[in-house]
């Protein structure tokens, strides 16, 4: 049986963190979907986000929707990532709710909610400065028209996302924007503005401080309840815990070694020139993980005294020196993770998932 490298899934810390992020939101009237592609929408963690009283989940992927729905999650599903063309029959089956912001997807998704006899709720997607996806706020007239002739589209609401391309932070004046976009949007469907999602994690911290524009209703979190942190705005969320999800590998090497390479240094299996500190001859440990597992840079080992050297494809080269007890080959070392590298060993064929409570 393969056990490692392990992906460790505290399951009842994701429940917590989620009751814990749903109660500062419906103190200030907003709803909370949790975010499971973090995790490549395991049905589990989608379970305790719900029973930790998020309304919905969200993911990036239909395949990831699909495969909750099979394993009995009821949802109700919203897909955060603009639909493709090529899987609106897909969305049309399974989302309930969609964000989009396409008038030519909105056409092509409400024929396939006519030929599925289902509804859709859209929430349109508008640019207010992180130059990822959304509408400008002057295209509300244009998009509105489509969405006055849908049947079967039904117009809900408008969303953001901030802090994912380019960095922009949330902030009351760029949701504010949001806020008025939506209006003007449903004041031309003349629909009801049912849903104002204004953003992630990273809108949290509005919330804590009692800055967020009433209107906003809707978060869309995900980082938070997996690892209780916002790297957006560099910081450990204190109320929440930060230590649900880890990385487990096993030692496959352990001996003394320079710290600096022996001959002529060329690039390395990733193309790039690796530069070493002459630290002297150290006790170094080798895992059985590499790049193929997880992204290297979100890797904290959670042993003190341990560091991390570098990584190729399947091996995790470290400086051992400095720990009180020495490795030792079969020995398992624990690593924290970010978002980059829970979401790179969760996508893994490689890495196994172990949930516990």
């Amino acid at each position: 049986m393969f056990k490692f490298p392990e992906l460790v899934i505290n399951i009842e810390k994701i429940k917590e963190n989620a009751r814990k992020v749903v109660q500062l939101c419906s103190e200030n009237s907003i709803e909370v979907w949790g975010v499971s592609k973090g995790l490549s929408g395991n049905p589990r963690v989608a379970r305790a986000m719900l029973e930790g009283g998020c309304v919905g989940i969200a993911d990036s992927r239909m395949k990831n929707i699909v495969s909750m729905k099979e394993a009995g999650i009821d949802g109700p599903f919203m897909l955060l990532r603009i639909p493709m063309v090529s899987e609106l029959d897909l969305v049309a089956k399974y989302a309930d709710v969609t964000l989009i912001s396409m008038k030519e997807t909105i056409s092509l998704l409400e024929k396939a909610c006519r030929k599925e006899g289902r509804q859709c709720e859209v929430i349109i997607m508008v640019d207010v400065g992180d130059l990822r996806e959304g509408i400008w706020p002057d295209e509300a007239e244009d998009i509105g028209n489509v969405l006055r002739g849908c049947e079967f589209v039904k117009f809900a609401g408008v969303g953001s996302n901030l802090g994912c391309l380019s960095g922009v932070i949330p902030t009351a004046e760029n949701l504010t924007m949001l806020v008025e976009t939506g209006k003007k949007i449903a004041n031309m469907v003349g629909n009801p503005l049912k849903y104002v999602s204004g953003g992630g994690t990273s809108s949290l911290k509005l919330v804590e401080d009692g800055i967020m524009p009433p209107e906003v209703n809707q978060l869309r979190i995900g980082e938070a309840i997996l690892l209780g942190t916002d790297v957006t705005r560099d910081r450990v969320i204190p109320y929440l815990h930060d230590d649900a999800i880890e990385v487990c590998a096993e030692i496959v090497e352990c001996r003394r070694k320079p710290s600096s390479p022996i001959g002529e240094v060329g690039a390395d299996a990733f193309g790039n020139v690796p530069h070493f500190e002459d630290r002297g001859i150290r006790f170094r440990a080798i895992a059985a993980i590499g790049r193929q597992d997880v992204r290297l840079e979100g890797l904290t080992p959670l042993e003190e005294g341990l560091e991390i050297i570098g990584a190729s494809s399947d091996h995790l080269t470290m400086d051992a020196e400095d720990m009180k007890n020495k490795l030792k080959v079969g020995d398992v070392i624990r690593f924290k993770v970010d978002y980059g590298a829970m979401l790179a060993a969760s996508t893994s064929r490689y890495v196994n998932i172990r949930i516990v409570s």
